[in-house]
């Protein structure tokens, strides 16, 4: 039964304080991160100052659900960075089909993302590598100190970053280690300049603070409204975002509220039929001045057409010419974050929502499978040797 959630709900009662505590620590987080990152600046840069010499590098960003998304968002800003050619590849498909990433003729560096470690593909998908690739390094990114992933990079040429213990969620939703995670990944694909980045890691964190302060109760009152389908638009990297963010909703209310994602301009060719009076839309601005002209028009072109239910959109600056009922605007005016740091910040209110409307479900947003189905670690997939299937 559907609950009201008032001012009087304890939000660290048991079956929700972890989730809460892993949301709104987040900000702080971040800043732990940094200096993870940071305390290893000689290592990276030695490390991937060696790649260099291979001329037919590419890198693979890997991982499975939510650690896969990072390598969606992270995708254009490691290539950018790095100067190396890079995809972002779930592990889910790098087990099925290794043969259509790897090659013996290619050298790879294997950035795997990693929460627990210990999903069977991510283990496996070090050995496919191993197996099929010219030369293969990894760059292991994860949150835990024993892992199946860690035991397989064991003897390659490998460099680990092991998060801060507080990044680790106990939760079954990914939260705080998305975040910390995918700040890692942008933080070494742009190492040298760490220490520049140190300021905007500093704004993200206000950012965070804000949305936390200005914004928990217009998203509480969201989630009491009666809706059963989502969906998130992003551009560039947050198109990964926004996967990020369907799947939060979706996933802390087991499925009840059905979340789908697109780009702006992907979601005019046929998606937007999915919006009707049941619907969330939730808007992910970039600040990227260009791409924020298409945004603004598909904005336009919703507001003529079917109507959602209700609209949020998350934005740096304030935009003209859009109309959302709740806009959740994080800058003053005085600073600008890049694009992908921004993209890291924005996945917040879809995270918000998903644990209040969880509560308002009468579900426990630690763990709010009630059939079983969705467990913290991926359960059921066997692995295969892929010598017998060639």
């Amino acid at each position: 039964m559907a609950n009201t959630i008032g001012n009087e709900v304890d939000l660290m009662s048991p079956g929700r304080g972890h989730t809460f505590q892993e949301i709104i620590g987040q900000p702080e987080l971040w800043s732990a991160t940094w200096k993870s990152v940071r305390g290893k600046k000689s290592e990276i840069v030695e490390f991937l100052s060696e790649l260099k010499h291979f001329s037919n590098l590419q890198a693979i960003l890997t991982g499975a659900g939510t650690s896969a998304f990072i390598g969606e968002v992270l995708e254009g800003p490691f290539q950018r960075y790095t100067g190396m050619f890079t995809k972002a590849v779930a592990t889910t498909d790098l087990v099925t089909h290794p043969e259509l990433v790897f090659g013996h003729d290619r050298d790879t560096l294997l950035v795997s993302f990693a929460r627990s470690g210990n999903s069977p593909e991510s283990a496996k998908a070090v050995e496919l590598a191993g197996h099929l690739s010219r030369n293969v390094f990894h760059l292991v990114i994860t949150c835990n100190t024993d892992s199946a992933l860690l035991k397989a990079v064991e003897g390659t040429d490998s460099l680990v970053l092991l998060l801060p213990p507080e990044a680790n969620d106990k939760s079954l939703a990914m939260t705080g280690s998305f975040t910390a995670m995918l700040l890692s990944g942008l933080l070494i694909s742009d190492i040298r300049d760490i220490d520049r980045n140190e300021f905007a890691v500093a704004i993200m964190r206000e950012y965070g603070r804000k949305i936390f302060k200005d914004y928990f109760a217009a998203l509480r009152h969201v989630a009491e409204l009666d809706f059963d389908r989502a969906v998130f638009l992003g551009s560039g990297p947050m198109k990964g975002t926004a996967r990020e963010s369907h799947l939060k909703l979706q996933e802390l209310t087991d499925g009840k509220v059905i979340c789908k994602f697109d780009s702006f301009l992907g979601f005019r060719h046929g998606p937007k039929a999915v919006v009707n009076e049941r619907t969330i839309l939730g808007y992910l601005f970039t600040n990227n001045d260009y791409a924020s002209r298409y945004e603004v028009d598909l904005v336009k072109g919703i507001a003529g057409g079917r109507k959602p239910l209700y609209s949020i959109g998350i934005t740096e600056e304030r935009l003209d010419g859009i109309d959302v009922d709740l806009l959740i605007l994080l800058g003053d005016g005085k600073s600008k974050l890049s694009e992908e740091f921004l993209a890291i910040v924005s996945v917040l209110p879809a995270q918000l929502l998903g644990f209040l409307k969880s509560i308002q479900l009468g579900l426990k947003p630690d763990n709010p499978s009630e059939s079983g189905m969705i467990h913290r670690v991926v359960q059921g997939v066997k692995i295969y040797p892929y010598e017998d299937v060639r």
